[in-house]
């Protein structure tokens, strides 16, 4: 199961690129100069391109600043909660929500990040429901409590916002979740002593300290007899 230090380089991996969104945004500025060619343009062999570097071009700082705090988040929990699925389930959400709005999408550049953070709140969303463990499911409930909208947001709310991206998101981090469910290892689930059998070993049992308490416990118990047996002799012997 991840530890602390994985979640370190979960949360530092997010950030790392949700600041080259920032980059890209800066050299915008400092270039004065509009990168929307980047983005997807439906059915279009110049737009072709959009697939793959639609996710790093915004609109505005307004629209990155949107994406930056649920990419950050969201992409922290998918590199901590999936350690073996993690770059597959990104790496495919990147292209098959790219590919949908290419295919469907309406006559216009789409762009921005916000494709890249549905798909993996439904990743987590959906896998949490399909896989049952703890860890999913502890992953599940703190996206949904954080971000629940974006159950709405796939549909054609406002005319100004790419909601395909946000469809294509959804659906290809949903499918992902689907093929992808069983390959994460699950968290060994804590036996308590009271479900085991007699002379059994607990799995869930720390691999550095193992049954070290037990033999201390033991220890201690036959030193305080060894003294309450001494103590009775030296009473029996004044008598």
């Amino acid at each position: 199961m991840p530890n602390n230090h994985s979640l370190r380089n979960s949360i530092l991996i997010a950030a790392s690129i949700a600041a080259l969104l920032w980059a890209i945004k800066l050299s915008e500025f400092v270039l004065n100069a509009d990168f929307y060619t980047l983005g997807v343009y439906p059915r279009s062999e110049n737009g072709l391109l959009g697939v793959i570097t639609a996710p790093l071009k915004h609109g505005s700082w307004e629209h990155l600043i949107g994406n930056t705090l649920p990419l950050v988040l969201l992409g922290s929990m998918l590199f901590y909660g999936y350690p073996r699925s993690r770059y597959w389930a990104l790496a495919g959400i990147w292209l098959l929500s790219g590919a949908g709005v290419w295919l469907f999408g309406r006559s216009s550049y789409h762009f921005g990040a916000s494709g890249l953070t549905h798909g993996v709140f439904f990743y987590l969303f959906v896998g949490g429901i399909l896989r049952r463990d703890r860890r999913s499911a502890a992953l599940l409930m703190i996206a949904f409590y954080m971000y629940g909208g974006m159950l709405l947001t796939v549909l054609p709310l406002d005319p100004t916002v790419s909601f395909e991206s946000h469809f294509f998101g959804a659906l290809s981090g949903g499918v992902l979740a689907y093929a992808f469910r069983n390959m994460d290892p699950r968290p060994i689930r804590k036996r308590y002593a009271w479900e085991r059998r007699s002379g059994e070993k607990d799995d869930a049992d720390d691999p550095v300290i193992g049954d070290q308490w037990r033999a201390d416990y033991q220890e201690v118990n036959s030193a305080t007899k060894r003294a309450e047996e001494n103590t009775i002799g030296v009473k029996k012997t004044k008598h």
